[in-house]
């Protein structure tokens, strides 16, 4: 007899909407986070929480080949520090974010006080990843993407591992679209960058 595994279907995330009734302060917010930490929660510029559910293993197991690649460029280039997907980012819009890996140049972020950095620190990440999933929509992706863009961001990879395919975001830049890439090469934000996708599809 055989059995048909469920197809993983395309998840939404819950957003809940707080304002006018409730205006949580950053504090407020990251302690929330803190206090949930079993889910990825998001604050988008309206200020509504993004809820979404962690994901998947094989998708972890993925971002964290990806993360694994970036962190050893990071450490032989030294000129910035590297993040993984817990990490948040208050952008300049309001919004606090955690890409799945992210990039910041050290001058930029030793110019953050330190308090602020053991928070959702006040900072746009020059590079950033994200990494879909069998359930994410990719739409909802691409829009995070944007805006990345849009609040300083100069490099966004959104690797879409359902169709193998790459969308490469640049400012003032039509989004470049790749086809079962083997690899991305990271320059000239990031010289000598070359990510290998083939542990990443």
């Amino acid at each position: 007899m055989t059995t048909n595994l469920p197809v993983a279907t395309e998840i939404i995330p819950v957003v809940l909407q707080l304002q006018p009734a409730i205006a949580l302060t950053d504090d407020q917010f990251y302690e929330f986070c803190q206090l949930n930490h079993d889910f990825r929660i998001e604050r988008n510029a309206a200020g509504e929480l993004v809820i979404m559910p962690p994901t998947g293993s094989e998708t972890d197991e993925r971002n964290f080949n990806l993360v694994g690649q970036l962190w050893v460029w990071t450490k032989q280039d030294g000129t910035g520090v590297g993040f993984g997907s817990s990490g948040g980012f208050t952008l300049p819009n309001g919004a606090v974010r955690s890409p799945d890996a992210a990039w910041i140049k050290r001058d930029r972020w030793e110019a953050i006080p330190a308090e602020l950095r053991k928070k959702f620190a006040p900072i746009c990440p020059e590079f950033v990843i994200e990494l879909r999933s069998q359930s994410d929509r990719l739409q909802i992706l691409q829009d995070k993407m944007q805006e990345y863009i849009d609040n300083g961001t100069q490099l966004g990879w959104l690797i879409d591992r359902k169709q193998r395919r790459v969308f490469i975001y640049r400012p003032n830049i039509a989004v470049e679209k790749l086809d079962n890439p083997k690899t991305l090469y990271g320059e000239p934000l990031l010289p000598g960058f070359v990510l290998d996708l083939s542990q990443v599809w």
